[in-house]
């Protein structure tokens, strides 16, 4: 049965009454089912018909909340969408309705209430946390050409006066709306991102956006985060001057985000006696300013990682712990380990900032929009003199020089930072100096592997290797990662994957990893056997690929067209290899060298016999940029030369 023959039914269904049977949708989810849909790809799993969030405030303050969620599910995999959650505060909010309806192709419906409400954390890592949400799943019920609908009611007060709503996730979406209904006298603005202006309809207090058959945002490689490509909507609202006492905070500029941070933040970073005393200790051998703040990153890293999130709904989720009490228990959240540094470097004289930015999406913080909620993540920078070089370092306007590093992430030290997090706009916590900065973003040679190769050829193409690595900045953060985060078989099963993707059924005898984490480095020997890795050919002509082991290569571009934006991460790789040729054989033919230019990467190969050794060496470096889709075909290109360099064959004859 088509989908518009189903459509059909089931309005004549609605119309004559008896399919609901008591069980009756609401207008707006029948009107939803009965929509048309666009044509999608055949493999689209779901699509949102109707996705709606209205807001009334009153006059004290407090908000109340009702949204309105449909989806249709198309194929199997779209039944995990099938579901509608509702996030609420313990200390100042409370769901007051939920309700939900399942209709299925036949016209069938069935109702979920009160017995089929979950409640569950909001944040399941947080120890404890006030932020929790009321879940409503019908996956297990759903069946594609399903319509799931869901409505809840929700009263908080809001401890800002702001709000965001986004228009889409990455399926598609025929009607999304954002409605915010205001007391007399109050007044609304909104800013749009990653879309044309989004302008509200306003009638009498009540300001309402609106988008509509909102295509499908297809996940793509080397893609932004769909954070960076789905439309999305802030909105501020200010109740008239001299009434804003009690209302939530509003900021009007990134100066007054600053000095409410730094109210909640700066009380909690108190100097005891013991963190004094640890402080010296961690840094008494240290001879520069750039060891002292080392020992203590260090320290602060090595503190667990564990949220207890109180008075979520008053302000406290931006309140770290005192560094006291994190010191004392050995465990915080990023923003208590941040707080924690900063005060362990006040003890050694070195004044510290917390920084508010954002985790996951380095182009998420708009400048355009002044507000806390922009941040879901806290790093610290550090005021350092001339005498500290780092590739991290940034210059404000007004405290100078500042090394920016992230306490909470394990795998990269001091001096460097994680690579999602480069290039971001975040906010300096400083007071009235606060102000938004963009961060830095290291240099290719700042985050480099290099590697050499020493391999013997034997005459009937067996080939026997060793291979050893050294990589630094966001390079050995990568190797540390899957060395720290697999078990030793498991590791070693994915070096040996690794090896065997470029020498065909090699054996494996060694993998030795090393982590000097302290300096940002990582390396890495291997040593490893192939019996059939040259072919033999007619029994004179023996032809074999130089390059002897695969690049870890994180890029793959092989769609021959793209949507979206491609984002390259800064990186450079280069590599030595020497293989000794085996006796009674001569080179008859290699590769041509290769030269590649381009403004976002470069590419050299180059070949060379000398004292029966083919020396052959290789390098890449990549600018980290996000390079707009009608580069594509650039950027595939150039990956694609590279490839086919690096499958090159070399051509040996018998004597």
């Amino acid at each position: 049965m088509s989908y518009r023959l189903i459509v059909l039914c089931f309005a004549l269904a609605v119309t004559c009454g008896p399919a609901y049977a008591g069980d009756d949708p609401p207008a707006w989810l029948r009107q939803a089912a009965a929509a048309s849909l666009p044509a999608y790809e055949k493999d689209l799993p779901a699509v949102v018909l109707h996705k709606e969030q209205n807001i009334t405030v009153s006059e004290d303050g407090r908000v109340t909340t009702v949204e309105r969620f449909a989806i249709k599910v198309l194929i199997n995999e779209g039944r995990r969408w099938a579901n509608s959650s509702v996030i609420y505060t313990t200390d100042t909010g409370k769901v007051r309705d939920m309700r939900a309806w399942l209709i299925r192709p036949s016209g069938q419906v069935k109702q979920y209430g009160k017995k089929e409400v979950l409640d569950l954390a909001a944040a399941p890592d947080d120890v404890f946390n006030d932020v929790r949400m009321k879940v409503i799943d019908a996956e297990d019920d759903v069946e594609p050409g399903a319509i799931f609908g869901c409505e809840w009611t929700s009263e908080d007060r809001s401890v800002f006066t702001q709000f965001d709503w986004n228009f889409q996730e990455r399926l598609p979406v025929l009607l999304s709306r954002f409605t915010l209904s205001l007391p007399t006298g109050w007044r609304a603005e909104s800013v749009t991102f990653n879309h044309a202006k989004v302008d509200p309809a306003v009638a009498g207090t009540a300001y309402s956006w609106t988008l509509t058959n909102l295509r499908p945002i297809e996940p793509e490689p080397a893609s932004p985060p769909v954070t960076n490509l789905a439309p999305r909507l802030a909105v501020s609202f200010f109740p008239p001057d001299g009434r804003r006492a009690g209302i939530g905070k509003t900021f009007d500029n990134w100066k007054d985000v600053s000095r409410w941070l730094t109210e909640l933040s700066d009380p909690q970073a108190a100097l005891n006696d013991e963190i004094a005393t640890r402080a010296r200790q961690l840094t008494a051998d240290a001879r520069t300013e750039f060891e002292r703040i080392q020992a203590i990153g260090r320290f602060a890293q090595s503190v667990n990682y564990c949220s207890i999130q109180t008075g979520v709904g008053r302000g406290g989720g931006y309140r770290p712990h005192s560094a006291a009490e994190v010191f004392a228990k050995s465990y915080g959240d990023c923003k208590d380990k941040a707080n924690l540094m900063r005060a362990m470097l006040r003890a050694v004289n070195i004044p510290a900032y917390m920084v508010s930015i954002y985790s996951g999406d380095s182009t998420y913080v708009r400048e355009e929009w002044p507000s806390p909620q922009q941040f879901n993540h806290a790093i610290i920078a550090v005021k350092v003199s001339d005498e500290t070089q780092a590739a991290t370092v940034v210059k404000h306007p007004t405290l100078g020089r500042l090394l920016i590093f992230d306490p909470t992430d394990t795998d990269t030290p001091v001096g460097d930072l994680p690579d999602h997090e480069q290039g971001s706009l975040a906010l300096i916590v400083a007071g009235e100096e606060g102000a938004l900065l963009r961060m830095p973003v290291t240099p290719p040679e700042a985050n480099k592997l290099e590697r050499k190769v020493e391999a013997v050829l034997a005459p009937d193409g067996s080939i026997k290797a060793t291979v050893r690595e050294e990589s630094v900045g966001q390079e050995a953060v990568s190797e540390r990662g899957a060395f720290r985060g697999l078990s030793r078989p498991d590791y070693v099963k994915a070096i040996e994957k690794w090896i065997t993707r470029g020498a065909t059924g090699a054996s494996v005898s060694k993998v030795e990893p090393l982590d000097n984490h302290a300096a940002g480095r990582f390396e890495l020997d291997v040593e490893f056997a192939a019996a059939r890795y040259g072919q033999l050919m007619q029994g004179r002509l023996l032809i074999f690929k130089p390059a002897i082991v695969s690049r870890r290569e994180r890029i793959s571009l092989t769609r021959s067209a793209r949507k979206h934006p491609v984002v390259l991460d800064s990186e450079a790789y280069t590599e030595t290899a020497r293989i000794k040729l085996p006796e009674g054989f001569v080179v008859d033919e290699l590769p041509d060298p290769v030269k590649l230019d381009t403004d976002f990467g470069n590419y050299r190969t180059a070949y060379e016999v000398k004292e029966g050794h083919l020396h052959f060496t290789r390098s890449l470096i990549i600018k980290g940029a996000t390079l707009p889709a009608d580069q594509y075909h650039a950027v595939r290109g150039f990956f694609e030369r590279v490839r086919a360099a690096e499958q090159a064959p070399a051509v040996l004859v018998r004597k």
